[in-house]
């Protein structure tokens, strides 16, 4: 308690404002993470919830890990701040959508469950279709070798009876849009590369997606894969 009385006594202001402002954080990251499917949130977004009345030097930071220390705490998540991708030494254009996420510091929540509990008590039927087809584009795209041109990973999904122009999916609407969500979701990012045949739209793992929990997943469900089905053609 002391140390904290400490840290607030630097910014001047009560430990009751403060709460206040780590509560606002905290509800504003739950709120954003739910609307958005998961979409990372900027830390600008989060810095603004302070600095729009108070103006001293370093409170944004103090307030924001005093709200990812209760979020883990009383919630279970992990606020979790996203690495960068490195940029390919080939791409000559990173497409703007994907550039915008990965030049700003931006969070995402995770859950800190064991992944049964989370499973039996958190999942809501109505997502289990996404994380399926989340963890089956991971996994074509990781059997790439990490990269993949659009072409043959749509030529994959057809196999799979996800077609690109389908926009009546009964389970995703547009498939292309599903697709789509991934990449704001920052578990993969798009790039054009130049080429003598012209420009070729890329689809590479991103952020979310090279995290080591991720990752791991990724891998368990392609052994998975591949212990049932004998017949997995690799990736060209």
């Amino acid at each position: 308690m002391a140390d904290e009385a400490e840290a607030l006594s630097q910014f001047g202001i009560s430990k009751e404002e403060t709460d206040k402002l780590v509560s606002e954080v905290i509800r504003f990251t739950l709120f954003k993470s739910h609307q958005n499917s998961g979409c990372p949130i900027k830390r600008e977004d989060l810095t603004q919830i302070v600095t729009k009345n108070y103006r001293q030097r370093n409170l944004a930071t103090n307030v924001i890990n005093e709200a990812k220390t209760k979020l883990s705490s009383v919630f279970g998540y992990d606020l979790k701040e996203l690495q960068r991708s490195r940029t390919s030494s080939n791409a000559q254009t990173r497409l703007p959508q994907s550039q915008s996420y990965a030049d700003s510091k931006s969070y995402v929540l995770v859950s800190q469950l064991p992944i049964e509990v989370f499973r039996k008590h958190v999942v809501e039927e109505t997502t289990s279709p996404m994380t399926g087809f989340t963890f089956a584009i991971l996994a074509v795209v990781q059997l790439a070798g990490g990269k993949i041109p659009e072409e043959t990973l749509w030529h994959h999904l057809k196999r799979m009876g996800l077609h690109e122009n389908d926009e009546h999916n009964p389970v995703f609407g547009s498939n292309k849009q599903a697709l789509e969500t991934l990449v704001q979701q920052r578990f993969l990012q798009k790039e054009k590369v130049s080429g003598p045949e012209g420009n070729t739209l890329f689809y590479e793992l991103a952020e979310r997606a090279l995290d080591s929990q991720v990752s791991e997943r990724v891998k368990d469900y392609i052994s998975q894969i591949l212990k049932n089905d004998v017949s997995v053609v690799e990736l060209d």
